[in-house]
This record gives structure tokens, C-alpha cells and sequence, in this order.
């Protein structure tokens, strides 16, 4: 089967995932800080080089999770490109990436912040970390106002989580209390779903939006070969055609 075109939209928010071949460490070992480190530089070059706003953003042993908006429908490859290069060169090995990276388009007002706290709490999930924001190469901290974790001066908070409260202060401990929480089971399988998909995450009147915006279809069609339709009957009262005799 084909592999679907990058899915891109002017403007939108685009959640990415993106799977290293092997791990950067073992689970039994700590995280190799010197070479997050330098990834978490490296995003940071590679963003303003490619105009790519990050919102959030997540360095793990065995992933890169994003959340930016690019400018145009270059930005988001070019970068993560980058970033494949980059690593490669520092490992001094082959290819670092699983595949091509995985994103999703999705609707401002309802699912940035649940894609960012589905970002951000990974450590979580994965088992790396017992909290979100003390895990140092992520966005969480300086969305929570953790101190412990200087902020990445090229990280672009989304209008979203500015919507968070009218102060630092407010913002800060109404977006770590939306952490503390966490995602509903529906929320986080939709997310992923959509992430694995390649598809947009909003509601019915986002999802018809995009139709002349995006660069491809953004949703799954439906299964299966198309339903034939239905003969139509001849009408009642048609004359029976007639055969002549030999």
C-alpha cells in the first residue's frame, strides 16, 4: 500500500511522534543526558531555522514527541530531518529513526492542550519518571513554573495554554493541576488513533473545514469496497419486450 502524503494545513497545530530504531538507553540504565541534551539544541536550531513554532515538546530514550505549528508545509520534515541527520552523525551510526515520523493535525480550542498533556506526561506512562514536569528534557516544566529546569528560550507557548489564565501564576497552576489529572481513557485513545493514523483530531465542523485546506484527505474512509447500488426496477405498467419466433 502507498504511504499517505504529509498531512499539512496552514496554521494548524500538528501533534508528532517520531520512534528511534534502538533505544538512546536501556530501561535499566540511566537517560544518556549528554546526548538529550544536545537533541534538545539541536531542536531548538532547527526550529527557527525552519520556522516551526514548538509548543511542546518531549526528548525520551526511545522517542520525539512534538507539538508545533510550522510555517508552510516544508518546515516540520525539514526539521525533523535535521534532527535524524544530526543524531545519526553523533552515534556515529545508520539511520535513528523507525520509519518516517507520525503526526496529526488538531483542532485549536479542544485538543491542543489534551495533545500537550498527552506529550508531556509520557515519562509518566513509560515509566521513566514519576512526574511530568521533573523529567529535563520536556516542555512540562516550565508549563508548570518548576524551577528545577531552565525554559528553552525557543519554545512558542500555543494561544491554548495562554487561555490558561490571565497571569503567569494562574496559568502556571491551572495547566499543572489539567497534568495532575491526566487524560480520560477516551481522550488518550482518540489521540493515539489519530497520531498512529496520520488523521486531524477535532470535531465534525473542523474536520469538513479542512477539506479545500489540507494537503490530503484527513480522516479514514470507510472500509471496504463501495456498496453497489441497487437495480432499479422496471415500472409496472412497461410492456414486456417480445422475442419474435424463428
Amino acid at each position: 500500500m502507498a504511504r499517505l502524503p504529509r498531512l499539512y494545513a496552514p496554521g494548524l497545530p500538528q501533534l508528532v511522534q517520531a520512534n528511534f530504531i534502538q533505544p538512546l538507553a536501556a530501561p535499566s540504565q540511566p537517560a544518556p543526558a549528554d546526548i538529550l541534551n544536545q537533541l534538545a539544541t539541536w531542536l531548538g536550531e532547527s526550529a527557527q531555522r525552519h520556522r516551526v513554532s514548538v509548543h511542546g515538546w518531549l526528548l525520551a530514550n526511545d522517542r520525539i514527541l512534538l507539538l508545533a505549528t510550522p510555517a508552510d508545509e516544508e518546515g516540520l520534515p525539514r526539521l525533523m530531518q535535521t534532527l535524524g541527520r544530526n543524531l545519526a552523525a553523533r552515534l556515529r551510526g545508520g539511520r535513528v529513526f523507525a520509519g518516517r515520523y507520525r503526526s496529526a493535525l488538531l483542532e485549536p480550542g479542544a485538543w491542543v492542550l489534551p495533545a500537550l498533556v498527552w506529550l508531556e506526561t509520557y515519562p509518566v506512562r513509560s515509566g521513566a519518571s514519576q512526574d511530568p514536569d521533573s523529567w529535563p528534557w520536556s516542555s512540562a516544566s516550565s508549563h508548570t513554573g518548576n524551577t528545577t529546569a531552565a525554559p528553552a528560550q525557543w519554545q512558542s507557548d500555543h494561544a491554548d495554554y495562554w487561555a490558561c489564565g490571565n497571569t503567569p501564576f494562574d496559568r502556571q497552576a491551572n495547566y499543572r493541576k489539567r497534568l495532575q489529572d491526566g487524560l480520560s481513557r477516551e481522550e488518550s485513545q482518540r489521540i493515539d488513533q489519530a497520531v498512529s493514523g496520520q488523521w486531524a483530531l477535532g470535531g465534525p465542523s473542523f474536520i469538513a473545514s479542512l477539506a479545500h485546506t489540507a494537503s490530503r484527505r484527513v480522516a479514514p474512509g470507510q472500509r471496504g469496497r463501495p456498496r453497489k447500488k441497487p437495480a432499479t426496477p422496471a415500472p409496472a405498467d412497461a410492456e414486456p419486450s417480445s422475442t419474435p419466433n424463428s
